[in-house]
């Protein structure tokens, strides 16, 4: 079968409503670029850790919608637009999409990435380029953590540098379970993962398994270690503070804290918020993005 692509540029308001009408109208899937990406107009979109951003569009913004060869495609983007009233129809054009692999293609997205000095996170359909070195088996998927946010990448280096070996380890807001794995892959001598969703954890264990660690996730309910020699939890500011006095409590006495999913500019407020506890600092960072440790005090 072979495929057309509708590309049409809309405003920024209109991107989403006019990509669900035409979903609607049958397209076959619908994708949305920004429409200046390679200017220095072009605008990154993140948004924070675990979290999609609040809206998948640009100011100038980009709709592509694949559909069949036989779709009256002038029509389709006549009744999206009518759909949304749309004052009047945006101008169109038409690209031809070659037969491929699509399976092949997507998996191609995917390549191994090495995170600091010597981990490397390798898709199941690839080998990993150093097999000698720390190698995490882990496919993109719902749970968030695949080491390809500034705040994961931050949080393995931090373990990488300090590494806990014969520590124990917590994990909090684990997502797929990669910081986890990482900690266990060092040698720490016991490591459980916390997160409030249960696909999550399930995952996380999925993981942990073809990984070959043990590791034991949970939801914070059945948490069951008091305190631990590393506490990681690379989640958002505003869980993080709010959480300030269940975390630090789970440091043991000289413990460390690492926390991400911060961003520079909330790393003050997020650091007054643990004060009481522990003595947080910035550790390293990255895109705009922090990550914070500090120690325990010896009791």
């Amino acid at each position: 079968m072979s495929w057309i692509e509708i590309v049409v540029e809309v405003a920024r308001q209109q991107a989403e409503g006019f990509s669900d009408a035409l979903m609607d109208q049958g397209a076959l899937s619908v994708s949305v670029e920004d429409a200046d990406e390679g200017t220095e107009a072009e605008q990154p979109l993140f948004g924070e850790p675990g979290m999609e951003p609040k809206e998948a569009a640009w100011e100038h913004s980009r709709v592509v919608a694949l559909t069949e060869v036989d779709v009256n495609h002038a029509e389709l983007v006549r009744l999206a637009a009518e759909q949304i009233h749309m004052k009047t129809v945006p101008a169109h054009v038409l690209r031809s999409v070659a037969d491929q692999d699509w399976v092949r293609l997507t998996q191609s997205q995917f390549e191994p990435m090495l995170i600091g000095k010597n981990i490397w996170v390798v898709p199941s359909w690839h080998s990993a380029p150093d097999p000698a070195a720390l190698v995490l088996e882990l496919d993109p998927g719902l749970a968030f953590g695949t080491g390809s946010h500034p705040t994961t990448r931050l949080c393995m280096e931090w373990l990488e540098q300090h590494a806990p070996i014969k520590q124990t380890v917590l994990d909090y807001g684990c997502g797929s379970g990669i910081l986890a794995m990482v900690a266990k892959k060092l040698g720490a001598s016991l490591v459980e993962g916390i997160d409030i969703d249960p696909q999550a954890v399930s995952s996380a264990q999925f993981n942990a398994a073809r990984n070959n660690c043990e590791i034991e996730f949970s939801l914070p309910n059945q948490i069951t270690t008091s305190t631990y020699d590393v506490v990681v939890a690379n989640i958002l500011s505003n869980p993080l503070k709010v959480m300030a006095p269940m975390l630090a409590g789970k440091v043991a006495s000289g413990g460390a804290l690492v926390l991400s999913g911060v961003l520079a500019r909330q790393a003050e407020e997020v650091a007054e918020a643990y004060a009481p506890y522990i003595t947080l600092s910035v550790w390293q960072e990255r895109d705009g993005w922090v990550a914070l440790h500090g120690r325990r005090s010896h009791s």
